[in-house]
């Protein structure tokens, strides 16, 4: 179902939009804004299908739209018109503001209904383009070395797929991504928020640093009170921007998050939930696939990886596994030697022969880009890995 508003100086003509609109059986909410007394800012959720009722002047609801289309590209603006057929300036300029579809009026319920129903396919279908890239990371609670893996994998991603890809820094309240690459990257996601408004994909290029082994990084927050003024609600447009551009897009999503980060979660591919297996950490773990049961995330996408996996944590593996019912797709084997170093140094694990847990980071990156792996681990051993959803 599609969100629907209706940008309007009439009442009488908004009155009628609203019936029409709610008689497709398309929308499931709708609002109204009063033209020109209504003004909107970038916190504010835009809906996805915008009404603009267009006045003998038109110029304020065009500007209205043009407005919109800054704060949500995506936004499909619908311009309601009394003349019929408009006029070739008209046309010009509701072009110009972003106006891709005129209907006139009265409007009758099927001309909208067309409308939505071709937009509601159009949508879908990139929803599952854009679902191909966004792979969210979250820890099942603090200091299970969430970052640890998301750089890791990242460099895997880069450096054995090929594949083009940009970590996001989304931990709370502190990102230290760039602190494991040995990095000091001059902007973040601080500034992508600032410049929400015209972050497009050569800006957000201007935004990320890019690291010797070709992983690009939007760092994260420097100081716990930036995401007081980061709503979380936008994210989501930052990640849009970032699978517009890049082959694979990572977002550490550290352990901390809230309903406000449902949209964000819902676009994503999949999510990885980073784990230990002692009893903290799995406590935590079932609660955490809850919360995002509640949040309406189809529990299709959230796979569990563990990481500081020992051998006797097998049995354990096997119990946890059957309880929540999802695939436990990787056990990071704990080598606290190598693990520490990369940590301390800003090295990321990069070495190609005999190290376990540099293969089992490598054989995730093939599952989560569909190519083959090398030194694939038989079942039962270090790194066990179970059914995992190819790339879609």
């Amino acid at each position: 179902m599609l969100t629907a508003a209706i940008a309007s100086s009439d009442s009488a003509t908004a009155a009628q939009l609203m019936v029409s609109l709610q008689q497709t059986g398309l929308v499931s909410s709708v609002k109204s804004w009063t033209i020109p007394a209504d003004r909107i800012d970038a916190s504010e959720s835009i809906p996805d299908v915008v009404l603009l009722d267009l006045a003998r002047d038109p110029e304020p609801q065009l500007q209205f739209g043009a407005h919109l289309r800054q704060l949500r590209p995506a936004v499909r603006l619908v311009a309601c018109s009394a003349s019929n057929p408009p006029t070739q300036q008209l046309l010009m300029d509701a072009m110009r503001s972003g106006v891709q579809d005129f209907v006139f009026k009265p409007v009758a319920p099927d001309a909208l209904k067309e409308i939505l129903s071709r937009f509601s396919l159009e949508g879908l279908a990139a929803e599952q383009r854009s679902a191909q890239k966004l792979v969210v990371l979250m820890g099942a609670k603090g200091g299970v070395g969430t970052t640890t893996v998301a750089v890791n994998l990242g460099v895997q991603l880069t450096t054995f797929a090929h594949k083009r890809t940009v970590l996001l820094d989304l931990a709370r309240p502190l990102g230290n991504a760039h602190l494991l690459l040995d990095m000091s990257p001059r902007f973040g996601i601080r500034d992508a928020i600032e410049n929400i408004d015209r972050l497009d994909s050569h800006f957000f290029d201007g935004l990320v640093t890019a690291h010797k082994t070709k992983l690009s990084l939007l760092a994260g927050a420097l100081h716990p009170e930036v995401w007081q003024s980061i709503p979380a609600t936008l994210l989501d447009r930052i990640s849009n921007v970032a699978q517009a551009t890049f082959d694979v897009v990572l977002a550490d999503a550290g352990s901390q998050f809230g309903s406000d980060w449902a949209p964000i979660l819902k676009s994503s591919r999949m999510i990885l939930l980073v784990t230990e297996t002692n009893v903290p950490s799995l406590w935590a773990l079932e609660r955490r696939l809850s919360a995002l049961e509640g949040l309406g995330i189809d529990s299709e996408k959230v796979r569990v990886i563990v990481n500081r996996w020992h051998k006797g944590d097998q049995d354990t593996l096997d119990s946890v596994q059957k309880n929540i019912k999802r695939p436990i797709i990787a056990s990071l084997p704990n080598d606290f030697r190598k693990a520490s170093t990369s940590i301390n140094l800003g090295t990321p694990l990069m070495e190609n022969h005999n190290n376990n847990l540099t293969n089992n980071y490598r054989q995730l990156a093939s599952l989560l880009t569909g190519i083959d792996a090398v030194s694939v681990p038989k079942k039962g051993s270090v790194g066990n890995f179970f059914s995992f959803p190819a790339k879609r």
